[in-house]
């Protein structure tokens, strides 16, 4: 059952009111405090300078004009599509449609076979992006590792390489350059035909981190993001205030401060090109005050993305945000309630395309085989929230009820047969319902382990190639492939 796209926007945190003061205290910010930069970015500042922005040269540091923010906010798209190979997997990004997948940058994975964490590799990035493949209500995937056995040069064009070709769903990730984004752009042109085809029908995204909360741009994802404009790729305009270190401890206060940097990255791309494709890239986290880490299991973490959400939606932007992380480091009942409780909440608050919300473990340092299966899981019962409740003809039953009678049985009618596979959530085969008895005789085992050999079971499945022979051997020839 593949539950993506669902319209959500059944929860929401902020009233009309508070929407409307956290984006006017926004535009007071970026009119009065303004957004710091860094060496390099030049032409980038020149370009805002030419278009109305206040630059302190002296201070590094330029200020928004209200007008000028809202004059390029409008020239973004309402609507971006986010395709797969497959047209089955195709994410329309509008109003309060939902999608969920997965990411993250770990450098750590629970090894399979010993539990044991180790540093993440190459081959573990393919059999994670060919279990995601599987997964039916994971719907697109975001690189979730950094393989750690190869070179740093590397990475670019081997993480887009490895992911493609163990999935046709929509592929998301960071590059470390502009030249890394070119090859990648390249490498995706190759496969759908020509970069034209590439640009109608984007089956690859960008994530740039272009904002170093509080209210500062960083030099190289600044100039990634505007090169993904340039060449109409989407982005991700990915800001990620940490509340009480890297924005105020408060849950309105890092909104607002979330929110100008957002409309920062947005008045930036807007110029760079007029309707290139972005999302609104809120991702809120708190601080844990004791320890000065990152703390992402939090409830008030779903609670802020559902905000987000609201605010996205009220500058008519698609967004992305984050779900269903945990400081837990197992898969255990800590990771359960805290990645059910924020995803619930962000699906429920209408979010556009929720990653990390599968497979992430101990504050996004960790991934773990078994935990993709367990979020499949808890990512279906969440988005089966939003199918509702049909009520009509055939759903009431009154003829059947009626056929019945009253002291009948409901287990041989033929209503009962035609609505038992979809009337109800029945998931991946990790929940358990049998009795005791058949518990015990099975091996008792529990969600984890269940979990791990279902994992195991589609990584081993053999499949088709993605890619066909001679496109794999064009790109081979090319850049180096290390998979």
């Amino acid at each position: 059952m593949n539950l993506q796209g669902l319209p959500g926007g059944l929860y929401k945190p902020l009233t009309q009111k508070n929407i409307e003061t956290i984006h006017e205290a926004s535009l007071l910010m970026l009119q009065e405090t303004g957004i710091a930069f860094e060496k390099g970015l030049e032409d980038t500042v020149s370009l805002l300078e030419q278009n109305g922005a206040i630059v302190d040269h002296n201070k590094s540091r330029f200020f928004l004009p209200r007008e000028m923010v809202q004059t390029n906010i409008v020239k973004a798209p309402r609507q971006v599509l986010l395709h797969g190979r497959n047209k089955r997997q195709c994410l329309d990004l509008g109003e309060n449609r939902v999608h969920l997948g997965t990411g993250g940058a770990a450098i750590k994975i629970l090894d399979p076979n010993t539990g044991e964490a180790r540093s993440t590799t190459l081959r573990d990035l393919y059999n994670i992006s060919k279990l995601v493949d599987q997964l039916n209500n994971i719907h697109f995937l975001v690189r979730p590792c950094i393989p750690t056995d190869i070179d740093e040069k590397d990475y670019d064009i081997n993480m887009f390489y490895t992911c493609l070709s163990a999935t046709d769903k929509h592929v998301m990730s960071g590059v470390n350059d502009e030249q890394g984004l070119r090859d990648v752009i390249e490498l995706a042109s190759m496969v759908a035909g020509s970069e034209e085809k590439l640009k109608k029908k984007p089956f690859i995204s960008i994530i740039t981190s272009f904002a170093i909360s509080p209210l500062k741009l960083c030099t190289q994802s600044t100039k990634i993001m505007q090169e993904a404009n340039r060449y109409s790729i989407p982005v991700a305009l990915s800001s990620a205030p940490m509340a009480g270190s890297t924005s105020p401890f408060t849950m309105a206060g890092t909104l607002a401060q979330l929110h100008a940097e957002q409309l920062a990255g947005i008045t930036i791309c807007q110029l760079t090109n007029p309707g290139a494709p972005i999302l609104y890239g809120g991702i809120p986290g708190r601080a844990n005050m004791a320890t000065m880490g990152y703390s992402g299991g939090a409830v008030e973490f779903g609670m802020m993305n559902a905000a987000i959400h609201q605010m996205a939606h009220y500058i008519e932007i698609p967004n992305y945000n984050s779900s269903g992380l945990s400081d837990s480091k197992l898969p255990d009942a800590q990771a359960a309630w805290e990645k059910a409780f924020t995803t619930v909440l962000a699906v429920m608050g209408g979010s556009n395309y929720i990653h990390h919300a599968a497979g992430m473990l101990e504050s996004m340092l960790t991934i773990a085989y078994e935990q993709y299966v367990i979020d499949d899981e808890i990512i279906g019962n969440a988005c089966k929230v939003l199918k509702g409740i049909n009520v009509d003809a055939e759903h009431l039953a009154m003829e059947t009820i009626n056929a019945v009678g009253p002291g009948g049985n409901y287990m041989s009618s033929s209503h009962t047969m035609n609505h038992l596979r979809t009337e109800y959530f029945y998931g991946n085969g990790v929940t358990d319902s049998k009795i005791r008895d058949r518990w015990e005789k099975d091996g008792s085992e529990d969600a984890r382990q269940r979990a791990l050999v279902i994992a195991k079971k589609l990584i081993n499945l053999e499949r088709p190639p993605y890619f066909l022979e001679d496109i794999d051997l064009a790109i081979r020839n090319r850049f180096k492939i290390l998979l």
